[in-house]
């Protein structure tokens, strides 16, 4: 499994997210990276409250993020606060805390590859229309290359060059992830499902509890 760090290409980066919202009618975006063989981290952002869409998914493991990473396919809401989320209530009660009107997700794969997902906000209410959807598409498709092609060659570099590791974001959460995993003997799916519990019953993020895990002030007992 690659170790992914895009902090020295912070310039480059900045401009995945941005090329989105300069290209699109939309207030805001977040690239992530993440399937099933790659760590969850976190590419860019355009502002705080991108940011915070994406974490607030990440924390609760709902939301419309997951929706598209399970389907592969564009989740659009266009008019977020005029219909019900059965399928992620938390994450809508929040987000209609916020001045989000409108959230367009967009699964970010290459043939059966799963790389991440492109998340963009708006804060009116308002649908894109075909011609946005294509370009929308479009930027996903080359950003999906984008970022594999980077993937890859951080793997290929790493393997040359062992010792030279490569800073994973999100790090402790990984780690707090095994740690939990052994202590309560559960599955690194389960575990991750208990780090999340905590956090949201205790108001906090998931970031925050594994730091805990990791340090050792938080040990989960049988």
């Amino acid at each position: 499994m690659p170790h992914l760090d895009f902090s020295n290409d912070q310039d480059r980066d900045a401009l995945v997210c941005a090329a989105f919202v300069s290209a699109l009618p939309v207030t805001g975006a977040a690239v992530s990276i993440f399937g099933t063989w790659l760590p969850e981290t976190s590419v860019c952002t355009t502002d705080n409250l991108a940011s915070r869409l994406d974490e607030l998914q990440f924390d609760l493991g709902e939301g419309p993020r997951w929706e598209a990473v399970r389907t592969r396919l564009p989740v659009l809401l266009p008019y977020l606060r005029s219909h019900q989320h059965p399928t992620w209530p938390v994450f809508a009660q929040a987000v209609n805390e916020t001045g989000v009107e409108a959230l367009f997700i967009y699964p970010l794969v290459v043939g059966a590859l799963d790389v991440g997902v492109v998340e963009l906000y708006s804060d009116s209410p308002e649908p894109l229309g075909s011609a946005d959807q294509a370009l929308a598409l479009a930027l996903a498709d080359r950003t999906a290359w984008s970022l594999l092609d980077r993937i890859l060659t951080m793997n290929e570099l790493q393997k040359r060059s062992p010792s030279e590791a490569f800073p994973l974001a999100r790090r402790e959460i990984h780690q707090a992830t095994g740690m939990v995993l052994v202590q309560l003997g559960l599955t690194a799916t389960e575990a991750l499902m208990r780090l999340r519990a905590h956090a949201f019953a205790n108001n906090q993020s998931v970031r925050d509890v594994a730091r805990e895990v990791v340090a050792r002030t938080l040990i989960f007992t049988p």
